[in-house]
Formats: C-alpha cells, sequence, structure tokens
C-alpha cells in the first residue's frame, strides 16, 4: 500500500467529498418534498393529479439514474435548455429519489388508522391541524426506516454523476486510477470517503427509528 501517494492526494478527495455531499443533500430535501406531495395525491386519492403522480413514479422507478442525468445533460440543449453539471446532478437525483421517497411516505400514511382523523374531526380539528397534528408526525414515525433508507440509497447513486463531468470522488477516483495506477490505493480512498458521509447517517438513522418506535408504545 502506498501510503505516501494516499497523503498526497487526499485533499482532491476532501475537495470532491464536499462536491458529493452538496449535490446529494439539495437532491435529498427535493426528492423529500416531491416524495410528499406525491404521497399525499395518491392517499388523499385526488382525482387526475394521483394518476398523474402514480406515471411519474413508474417512469422514475423503472429508468436508470444515468439515462435521467444523459436526457438532461446532453438532450435538453437541444431544446434549448442549459444547465450545469451540477443542476443536473441535483435534478436527476431529486427525480429518481421523489419516486422512492413517495413510496416510503405513502406508507406511512397509509399506516395512520382512519379512525384518528375521524376523531380529529369530531373533536373540531381543521383539517390543517388534523393533518399537522396527528396524521404527519405518526406517518413520520412509521416512514423514518424508508426514507433513512432512501437518503442513503441517494448518496450512493450519487456516485453516477461522474459520468457528466462532475467532479465527485469517483470522478477523482477514477482520474488518479487512470493517471497513477494506484488502483487499490485509490480505492481505498474512495470507501474511506463514502464511509465518512454515509455511516453517521446511518447511525442518526437508527436511533431516530428506536425512538420513534419507543414513542409509538
Amino acid at each position: 500500500m502506498n501510503w505516501t501517494f494516499m497523503a498526497q492526494n487526499l485533499h482532491f478527495f476532501v475537495n470532491a467529498a464536499y462536491v458529493t455531499v452538496f449535490i446529494s443533500f439539495f437532491g435529498v430535501v427535493f426528492s423529500m418534498l416531491i416524495g410528499l406531495v406525491c404521497a399525499g395525491l395518491e392517499v388523499f386519492r385526488i382525482p387526475l393529479l394521483s394518476q398523474v403522480a402514480r406515471v411519474y413514479i413508474e417512469l422514475s422507478r423503472n429508468t436508470p439514474l444515468l439515462v435521467q442525468l444523459y436526457f438532461l445533460y446532453f438532450g435538453l440543449p437541444k431544446l434549448g435548455v442549459n444547465w450545469s453539471a451540477q443542476t443536473c446532478a441535483v435534478v436527476g437525483l431529486a427525480f429518481l429519489g421523489g419516486s422512492y421517497m413517495a413510496e416510503a411516505m405513502r406508507g406511512g400514511l397509509e399506516a395512520v388508522p382512519r379512525v384518528q382523523t375521524e376523531s380529529a374531526r369530531v373533536l373540531g380539528f381543521t383539517p390543517a391541524q388534523t393533518l399537522s397534528r396527528i396524521v404527519l408526525p405518526q406517518a413520520l414515525s412509521s416512514a423514518i426506516p424508508g426514507v433513512v433508507a432512501n437518503i442513503i440509497f441517494l448518496i450512493k447513486e450519487s456516485s453516477v454523476v461522474s459520468a457528466i463531468a462532475l467532479a465527485d470522488v469517483m470522478y477523482v477516483t477514477k482520474d488518479l486510477m487512470g493517471t497513477s495506477y494506484d488502483t487499490y490505493e485509490s480505492l481505498t480512498l474512495l470507501i474511506v470517503t463514502y464511509l465518512v458521509i454515509l455511516l453517521p447517517i446511518s447511525v442518526i438513522g437508527t436511533v431516530l427509528e428506536r425512538r420513534f418506535d419507543y414513542a409509538r408504545r
């Protein structure tokens, strides 16, 4: 193992990790917003819009992220829309993640017993109060495991964005492997970088899941 090579090139991975965290953060945030809207449309069966949400979910889940990124980065300029690689990465992650978040959140919303909303209505709660104080807190506790798993999934999927010349950790790894041929060292730095990013999220997710599970009891 060439420790000197790893020490000399560590800063490349630190800078690339910032890129990965940046696009992953905004991709996750937007995917959660999309997922919440789509889950609400499906659960409450809003005419036409629920069908649109279902078409989006099936389209997103059944096409690879790489294809979606190619369409955004190489296809949209043909239509006069020119986005940076970073913007395409965030939009691609949000488009893919929104469908998975929608399914996780839909499961959480459907786990709330209907009697809860009926009781809130009898007690004089408005629909907004019922949603914010009764439905969403319980739905969130049920959806936490799926949401955390999807967050980790999206961060790992962000490695695909190197295909559109975005200098994330995968891009840096392939670049170093191609120029220095120190394959094992480059891959080791790649693995360590992803572990540093993902392990805290996994631990926080486990803690939240246990706390919400305890609260339900």
